[in-house]
């Protein structure tokens, strides 16, 4: 069953991002899910007037692959912690020459290049169908867009994010062939994320600080891991800044759709969803269908 209501917007921090400084009445809590435990403990506080869950996405200490993050167990928690907004921070590559290393984007499309990752929860007994035609909440990219440029980072609003699965960086041959499909940027994270996001009704927009060019520019270094961490550590205050910014704007309700994606989107008739799925997927169920008796 889901869990009372303690956070309403959740921060998941990526590459170098593995803290939410500023949190007062912190807990740690540890939580199970049908799916798993997350990819660490979540760390609940006050930031401002608003509670706040912050998620390590590679686990502490940064021991988890891209295709190892348990995103279905992460959303999950978030959600059956009543958080309604997610905050995705991330470190990326460029494919285009004018976004420059230690700018931020905050993408407004996604591309799929990830391979056997579970991105639903459904199935089971239990077929849906979300709309992901924008995949990003308009609402929730505008205050991190805002909030970046508030902060001094030159900030590009919009644009495509290429998501490969890793965690080998890409050869020169998949770094051109991005760029010919007009991509702004490339990572490996965002993807189950997003989508399992959507399938749970939360709004969730993401902050990509640029490390590198990928191995596509001709008078830059090719991507390595040392160079990626340099440039995060070298953004990790403007990137506190930007999350404590747009945690503090975030209006108080919802005017996207992203809380009604399953509205029309659950297909199977509830009344032969087995029992073990709809118990599983209480977080998502109850709120359309009503709890089981």
């Amino acid at each position: 069953m889901p869990s009372p209501a303690r956070a309403e917007i959740a921060v998941i921090g990526g590459s170098g991002f593995y803290s939410l400084a500023g949190l007062t009445d912190m807990e740690r809590v540890a939580l199970d899910t049908p799916f798993g435990a997350p990819s660490s403990e979540l760390v609940l506080g006050t930031l401002g007037s608003r509670r706040v869950a912050f998620l390590a996405r590679h686990g502490e200490g940064h021991r988890l692959l891209p295709a190892e993050v348990p995103s279905r167990a992460n959303i999950w928690a978030l959600k059956s912690l009543g958080v309604t907004r997610v905050l995705s921070v991330s470190a990326v590559g460029s494919l285009r020459s004018y976004i420059e290393p230690l700018q931020a984007v905050i993408p407004d499309q996604l591309i799929d290049r990830t391979r056997g990752r579970a991105s639903t929860f459904f199935g089971d007994g239990l077929v849906g169908h979300v709309g992901f035609a924008d995949p990003f909440c308009g609402e929730v990219s505008t205050v991190l867009g805002d909030a970046a440029e508030a902060a001094s980072v030159t900030t590009h609003r919009g644009g495509s994010l290429v998501v490969i699965d890793g965690p080998a960086f890409s050869t020169r041959a998949e770094s051109e062939l991005y760029r010919t499909w007009d991509a702004s940027i490339i990572g490996m994270t965002a993807l189950p994320e997003a989508k399992l996001a959507r399938e749970a009704e939360l709004c969730y927009a993401s902050l990509c600080f640029v490390t590198d060019y990928d191995v596509w520019h001709e008078n830059e270094d090719d991507v390595s891991a040392a160079a990626v961490m340099q440039r995060v550590q070298d953004n990790a205050a403007a990137g506190l800044e930007i999350v404590r910014r747009s945690i503090e704007a975030m209006p108080a309700s919802r005017s996207c759709a992203c809380g009604e994606a399953l509205a029309s989107a659950l297909m199977t008739d509830r009344a032969v969803v087995p029992e073990e799925t709809r118990r599983k997927l209480a977080p998502l169920l109850d709120p359309h269908w009503g709890p089981l008796a």
